[in-house]
């Protein structure tokens, strides 16, 4: 693919609402670019964009696909992200190496949340974008009133550049408002009469869009205003204005699926967005850089994949100057030197080979050895280091159990590969649970991640709710003795020990103290006791969960000259500290969470009223437009899956964040269903064993 320079560029990140049609849209767009010799199917799993086999058995985009192929001359970029919210990461990436946003729009359903949620996306980047009024061929469709409801919601610099000639089976082509022609039928378009019955709408929809182009020019709005008509190079320069800073959005109409409107939609791509040529990106340090096809190497990675098969693949964006294949780079994040081996141009998950790519342009290089996403690719004497992507906070956990033990043994060397792939998932091993835990952005998002570790690795997991990490303590102090006492053949055991136990304030763990006096136990035996009582509090007390917040006084006991020894003292010493727990009332702990819920103003009564179900404190609300923040202390117990119980409750518009905030006593109601739960699972395990 030769090299189109940086004003013959467009990247251009398709988001919107899952099943809005944005795969078969780009797969339409390769057709009539001549890029692909005829058009896959999402059903079918054949679609360039499709490749994940995870993705293919759900029908859905679970990766951001990169799809190149030149129109007019020109290299258009188009980054195909999924819809889905439990793969949101994967837009995050495509907008921060876009220049600009198409937002397709299904005409059966009109504005959805994925709708709103690709809008803020591009909002919150700055980018120019448009919208595609996709399925036109469906029944029952009527374009005004989907853009009356695309205006309602993004406002009324929302405007057609276009508008259909007919609808459902009779969807035959689009008039451009732009220059008034009426063009017909699939790829390649013809240029048409008007169709009858579209000359007033189509003069009207105009009107309004020449009005806006010319509210942007205080030259254009006097002629507009005089009664003077834009001339057409007026029109094409205003709008190109107009849309770069983001004062109209244009609405397309197309059908991907039967490839009418795709033309005119990648004429206006090529003719109306803009080119990386002014496009600026963030610093790490402050500051900014202007893309330049001269000046030293600047390139962000944004996105990794990795296969045992075809390797690990690294995907990048050149912001400035040029990367060549088989040379040598600085990573500036890491400071350390980076071989590059063969540069490619991707188109999916195939794969052409290219000398360089330049400022601007995005492509992928293979087994970069210390480089990953979001790392920063320089020279060594012009280290920048651009900022990172922020990608969305994971805030639903799992626990990953190997099926087998040599899952087991491969697990950590798994997740460390798929870790590496998506930047939305953590991995954490819990102290208290000895569990693995996974946490990602939602369900879908962490079972293909399950599924993708048994096919590219081989480790097999079942996926399970985390368990809580109770705690047990004691309420009031007591004094216990442990008489460890075995007659057999030979040699006897012996310990005695008295321990005195009392309750210590939150947060303070447990403290053994020796105040043994006149040798009543020997300080050889000593550390034994102590050992014994750390093993007792792990193993847990009279309700059977850790202990914490407790001092264990060792003020007394005796010994036997032959029988005792360490093992006794030991055994004794856990002994004393049930009998004290018991004996001190002992309660159950559970831990607590602070949580910060972002919601739509209108739902906020439902999601208090769920929050009290789940034995939730509301602390404060406080509005911002539209949304409206809670802020709340629930027990982790109750709010272990609700992220799915907010997508749920708000369709899919409601984000929190959650973290650990304290220890807290569980309600007595629930106390011994929890301690009855928790023998019958120490039981069985150990009839496992």
């Amino acid at each position: 693919m030769e090299n189109y320079g940086i004003a013959g560029i467009r990247n251009v990140a398709l988001l919107s609402h899952s099943g809005a049609g944005k795969t078969t849209l780009a797969e339409a767009a390769l057709y009539s670019a001549g890029a692909i010799s005829r058009m896959g199917k999402v059903d079918d799993g054949t679609t360039a964009s499709d490749f994940d086999p995870e993705g293919v058995k759900r029908k859905i985009s679970i990766s951001l696909s990169l799809l190149p192929f030149i129109w007019q001359k020109t290299k258009v970029n188009l980054l195909d992200a999924p819809g889905y919210a439990d793969f949101a990461g994967e837009a995050a990436a495509a907008v921060r190496v876009a220049e600009s946003v198409i937002i397709p729009v299904a005409a059966s359903s009109g504005v959805e949340v994925g709708t709103e949620t690709a809008w803020d996306l591009a909002e919150g980047a700055k980018l120019p974008r448009c919208f595609v009024i996709n399925k036109m061929d469906r029944e029952n469709i009527n374009f005004d009133n989907v853009v009356n409801s695309i205006q309602a919601k993004f406002g009324h610099k929302c405007l057609p550049v276009n508008i259909p000639v007919g609808s459902f089976k009779d969807f035959k082509g689009v008039v451009n408002l732009i220059n008034m022609k009426s063009y017909n039928g699939a790829h390649p378009a013809v240029e048409a009469p008007m169709p009858e019955g579209s000359e007033a709408p189509a003069a009207d929809y105009r009107s309004k869009l020449v009005e806006a182009i010319a509210e942007q020019d205080d030259t254009l709005i006097e002629e507009f205003l005089n009664g003077q008509e834009l001339t057409p190079e007026e029109v094409v320069n205003g709008l190109k204005k107009a849309v770069a800073a983001g004062e109209i959005v244009p609405i397309l109409c197309a059908s991907a699926l039967t490839n009418t409107g795709i033309d005119q939609l990648l004429d206006f791509i090529v003719n109306f967005m803009p080119s990386p040529e002014n496009r600026e990106v963030a610093l790490a340090g402050g500051g900014t850089l202007k893309s330049s096809e001269s000046g030293s190497l600047e390139a962000l990675i944004f996105k990794t994949t990795a296969d045992p098969y075809v390797g690990k693949l690294t995907f990048f964006r050149v912001f400035r100057g040029a990367l060549v294949s088989n040379s040598h780079v600085w990573n500036a994040t890491r400071n350390a030197d980076e071989r590059i081996g063969q540069l490619y141009v991707m188109r999916g998950k195939n794969q052409e080979p290219v000398a360089q790519l330049g400022a601007g342009d995005i492509g992928a290089v293979a087994k970069c050895a210390i480089t990953f996403t979001n790392d920063t690719l320089a020279m060594h004497d012009s280290p920048l280091v651009i900022a990172p992507i922020v990608f969305p906070t994971p805030t639903f956990a799992v626990a990953a159990h190997p099926k087998s033990k040599a899952d087991v043994d491969k697990l950590g060397q798994a997740i460390a590969k798929i870790l590496e792939e998506d930047p939305t998932l953590q991995s954490h091993r819990d102290a208290d649970t000895s569990e693995t835990i996974l946490v990602g952005l939602g369900d879908t998002q962490l079972d293909v991640m399950a599924e993708k570790m048994a096919r590219k690795y081989g480790v097999a997991v079942d996926l399970k709710p985390p368990r809580v990490p109770y705690k047990e303590t004691i309420t009031s102090s007591a004094r216990a003795e442990y008489r460890h006492k075995k007659q057999t053949g030979g040699h006897g055991q012996f310990g005695h020990v008295v321990l005195e136990v009392e309750a210590l304030p939150a947060g303070s763990g447990v403290e053994f103290v020796d105040k043994v006096v006149g040798g009543a136990v020997p300080r050889n035996y000593i550390p034994a006791v102590e050992k014994g009582i750390k093993e007792a509090v792990q193993e847990g007390g009279s309700l059977g969960f850790p202990i914490v917040d407790l001092r264990a006084t060792l003020c007394d006991g005796s010994f036997h000259p032959v029988d005792s020894s360490e093992i006794c003292f030991k055994i004794a010493g856990a002994g004393a500290l049930k009998k004290g727990m018991e004996a001190s009332g002992p309660v159950l702990l559970e831990p607590m969470v602070t949580m910060r819920i972002s919601v739509p103003s209108s739902v906020v009564g439902d999601i208090i009223g769920d929050l009290n179900t789940k034995r939730a404190q509301v602390q404060g609300l406080n509005p911002e437009g539209e949304k409206t923040l809670i802020d709340a202390m629930a027990p982790l117990a109750e709010v272990q899956r609700y992220a799915i119980d907010l997508k749920s409750l708000t369709h899919g518009r409601g984000h929190f964040t959650m973290k650990f905030d304290h220890y807290q006593q569980v309600p007595s109601h629930l106390t011994q269903k929890l301690v009855a739960d928790r023998a019958a699972e120490v039981a069985a395990a150990q009839a496992a064993h």
